[in-house]
């Protein structure tokens, strides 16, 4: 969907290309001052309706977001893994596509995987 661009817009869509990682709404309204949270949250929504963005729902409940880095592509899948490391919290896209098998007359439309564990800078030697 064509949605027109806005200077809130902009900015939160800067902030989730600068991270690489998916950022938490919390992270997103910690550095922009000038947008209030409900705002930031509304664009957000938006982007992942849009298909620009897609979101991670930790286990505590708490979301994070990531820009879709296939969006060029005319068919692209969020169905893909996610880890959260126990200790810094980062969460991350592994890009690998899952396939899921369901039993006939089942169809997927979202899979949110989210694995939790440490992360290769966290994890005991």
């Amino acid at each position: 969907m064509n949605r027109r661009k806005t200077p809130s817009k902009e900015k939160i869509l800067a902030i989730l290309k600068s991270q690489g990682d998916a950022i938490s709404h919390e992270t997103i309204t910690n550095q922009i001052t000038d947008i209030n949270r409900a705002t930031i949250y509304r664009i957000l929504n938006q982007f992942c309706e849009d298909g620009i963005a897609h979101r991670i729902i930790a286990e505590n409940g708490k979301q994070f977001f990531a820009l879709c880095k296939t969006c060029e592509v005319e068919e692209h899948h969020h169905n893909h893994l996610h880890f959260q490391c126990n200790t810094c919290e980062k969460v991350e896209c592994f890009e690998s596509e899952i396939n899921i098998s369901l039993p006939e007359g089942y169809a997927i439309e979202n899979f949110n995987g989210l694995i939790n564990g440490y992360c290769n800078t966290c994890a005991p030697a």
